[in-house]
Parts: C-alpha cells; structure tokens; sequence
C-alpha cells in the first residue's frame, strides 16, 4: 500500500528542512503515524523521530462566469510532517 502521495515542496517547508530537519509530505487518509514513519524509513533510509498528521478538509469554492455561477470544492487530504534525526536529511532534487 502506497502511503506516501508526494512531498510538499513548499518555501516553508524548505525552510523547517533546512533549519528544523522537517520534512512535508502529503499521506493518503487512511494511514496513521506508524504506516507513515515505516514507509518514510524504508523509502528514504532515516532514522525518524517524530511524525505529525494534520487532516485538511475541501474548501467550497465558486467563481462567476458569463455563463452563471460555477461551483465547486478542493480535495480533501492528509498532510504529514516528519521529523528526522540529526545528521539525516531528504534531498528530494537529487535525481534531477
């Protein structure tokens, strides 16, 4: 099972990573922390020390056209922030 969707490549996120040794990825909804420390280890091959789950709901969106009003809502989804140990790190533009 696939837990890990993509990481989130963000200006903050770069910034906890350099600074925090913290690491965003967006998780499928269904995992919990112990699937997704498993998987970050595996993939990655770090020691992680502490994982963070935050579940974010669609928002409703709608924008007026000439044809009328459109509506709409985002996709809902699961953001995890992994803390690693000192010294290990993810350089997710090494294979560029």
């Amino acid at each position: 099972m696939g837990v890990i969707l993509k990481p989130v490549i963000t200006e903050k996120m770069t910034a906890k990573g350099d600074k925090l040794n913290q690491f965003g990825f967006i998780v499928d909804k269904r995992a919990n922390k112990i699937q997704i420390r498993k998987e970050i280890e595996d993939l990655y091959n770090v020691q992680v020390l502490s994982v963070n789950t935050m579940n974010y709901s669609g928002k409703s969106k709608s924008r007026f056209t000439k044809s009328g009003v459109i509506s709409g809502k985002t996709k809902a989804y699961k953001k995890a922030v992994v803390t690693l140990a000192e010294g290990d790190t993810i350089d997710f533009f090494s294979n560029i």
